[in-house]
């Protein structure tokens, strides 16, 4: 959520921090700020888009600078609650991702005080806190030092004053990092924003606090000096562009062969078989589509394997923690998701063995879990997740194949030939039925249940058309008295021991008077027959026919919700990291 640039150097700061928060607007927001320093403190931020307001931001003069995309959590949105923050003298300016949890007791205690907020934020306190440290150390650093620890929450801060030529950045369970330029720094939420301007990085963990000129980088925990490791980021700059896609959705819906397959052949088996160690019983912690991911894998390995799978919501796991034992692997596409790290933290403190699947080197939760495999998705700029969505099944597939001795193996090679095919796919006429109603319904049993989960999502979340996915078997438990002529249901069919059953929930549903578009094998015979719709795909083992159908989900998602006007890459009220709780 929310997103940070800073910089420091020789150039103009602000066309700068302008197009590296333009990079962050996949991350969901509603309005923007800048400050520089340019012997004075300069500002402008606003309510709304930076594509669109940004011509007096870029004006800003100064080669230090910061800025700020803010996704609403304590204040409405508007121009008095977009980041940067002031202090009373306006000379400290703030930017701040995460929530400061105890910014009510702190705000009491700097009313009290004499200061004056401005805004309805809980960032506020954090620039009125370091103006008080500051009035009496007078160094930046030892002020903001001295406030870090009277924060309850997470925080990335970046915190700059006139009279100093640097930015003190700080982070707390909030994801932090530091682009190493030539005699010029960066500092970012992610990578997006610093791509362009260098490819070595370092990744500030919890506690830290930084000291950023244009030729140093000094950092602190507990007011110690510390070391971070500088890493080479091998994305490039053209993996963040459209490269002639009306959408980023669109074209990460077709890198998802190159996706998959990159990553099956990245899996180290050897050393997976070496950190799975044959677990008797396996806990999965996830939130949104990595949890439908989770739900996919634990159908899979309790089917191959017979090893008992056990899904937990990570938003659940803290307060509500069941008995685990063995091992936990925590699913998280940007790996700084908050419910997750804090269950894969709690299933360290009890002893268990942790394991991270995630897109993103440096991230919190691979520096957290005992264990990470990287997918090799590459960047994903859409707010709604596809490649790495079927980058998580690529790890997870080779988890079973891993325990079930790798019989899979020539199956996953291949597997990226059958997604091809079904992205030629013509969807027009499933599209035309679903953009007029109201409510879908996708159903289906066994792992295509949460294929058709994570569908009805994906609907949801880019078209605003209501969607729910159910298992076949319960629709006769109250969802039919909602079947009618204005609600489709897309019902996944696949050959197997469920295929008569579904069929004939499928003839249920038709005699309730909704519409069906039924997805199966391209070679079925009576699918054709009872379907409003139908669409076909590869006859493949089951495990490729998730992968398929889970893209004709996605595109048929796609296509309505451009059929209906959507912002696709950036649907309202959502964010691509949900990095607070």
């Amino acid at each position: 959520m929310c997103g940070i640039v800073g910089y420091i150097g020789r150039r103009e700061a602000a066309p700068i921090i302008v197009e590296g928060l333009k990079k962050l607007e996949y991350r969901g927001y509603d309005s923007f700020g800048i400050a520089t320093v340019d012997g004075t403190l300069c500002l402008d931020k606003h309510k709304g888009r930076i594509s669109e307001n940004a011509t007096r931001a870029n004006q800003l003069k100064g080669r230090m600078g910061i800025g700020h995309t803010r996704w609403a959590t304590h204040g409405v949105p508007n121009d008095v609650n977009a980041h940067p923050h002031l202090d009373c003298t306006g000379k400290i300016a703030v930017v701040h991702n995460g929530i400061i949890e105890n910014y009510s007791e702190l705000k009491r205690e700097l009313l009290s005080c004499g200061h004056i907020f401005k805004s309805e934020t809980d960032t506020e306190v954090v620039a009125h806190l370091v103006e008080e440290a500051l009035a009496r150390h007078t160094d930046l650093l030892r002020a903001v030092q001295e406030i870090v620890p009277r924060l309850r929450g997470s925080y990335a801060l970046l915190v700059m004053t006139p009279g100093e030529e640097r930015l003190i950045a700080a982070r707390n369970a909030s994801p932090l990092v530091i682009g190493i330029g030539d005699g010029e720094n960066f500092a970012a939420s992610d990578m997006t924003p610093v791509l362009e301007h260098t490819e070595r990085a370092l990744f500030l963990e919890d506690g830290d606090v930084a000291s950023v000129t244009k030729g140093e980088i000094e950092i602190f925990n507990n007011s110690a000096p510390v070391t971070r490791k500088v890493e080479l980021i091998d994305w490039s700059i053209e993996d963040v562009k459209k490269g002639g896609y009306p959408h980023y959705m669109l074209k990460e819906i077709y890198e998802q062969p190159l996706a998959f397959s990159n990553t099956v052949r990245s899996v180290d088996m050897e050393a997976l078989q070496k950190t799975l160690k044959n677990p008797s019983a396996i806990t999965i912690v996830a939130c949104g589509s990595s949890f439908h991911a989770g739900q996919i894998f634990k159908y899979l390995i309790e089917g191959s394997c017979g090893i008992p799978a056990r899904m937990e919501f990570a938003s659940e796991f803290k307060y509500f923690p069941p008995p685990v034992e063995g091992l936990v692997i925590g699913i998280t596409q940007s790996g700084e998701t908050a419910d997750t790290l804090t269950a894969i933290k709690q299933a360290k403190a009890r002893n268990c063995r942790t394991l991270a699947i995630t897109n993103v080197l440096g991230s919190t939760i691979s520096r957290t879990a005992d264990t990470t495999i990287f997918m090799q998705a590459g960047p994903e700029i859409s707010v709604a997740a596809t490649k790495s969505f079927i980058a998580q099944l690529a790890v997870m597939m080779q988890i079973i194949n891993c325990l079930g001795q790798r019989k899979c193996d020539d199956m996953l090679q291949h597997a990226h030939q059958a997604i091809e095919e079904v992205l030629l796919m013509d969807l027009s006429e499933a599209v035309s039925l679903c953009k007029g109603a109201r409510s879908i319904f996708y159903v289906g049993r066994g792992p295509f249940y949460p294929v058709c989960l994570e569908g009805a999502l994906k609907m949801k979340e880019i078209s605003y058309i209501h969607a729910e996915g159910y298992a076949a078997g319960e629709l006769k438990h109250g969802p039919f008295a909602l079947l009618s002529a204005e609600t489709p249901a897309v019902a996944i069919c696949m050959p197997g021991e469920t295929y008569g059953v579904m069929l004939s929930n499928i003839k249920e549903m038709k005699a309730r008077g909704a519409p069906v578009i039924a997805i199966g094998c391209m070679t079925d015979t009576e699918l054709p027959d009872i379907a409003d719709i139908f669409i076909g795909v590869p006859k493949s083992p089951m495990l490729v026919e998730v992968l398929t159908t889970l893209v004709v989900l996605q595109l048929l998602a796609y296509h309505t919700a451009v059929a209906l006007g959507r912002d696709v890459d950036k649907p309202r009220n959502l964010a691509k990291s949900v990095t607070v709780e």
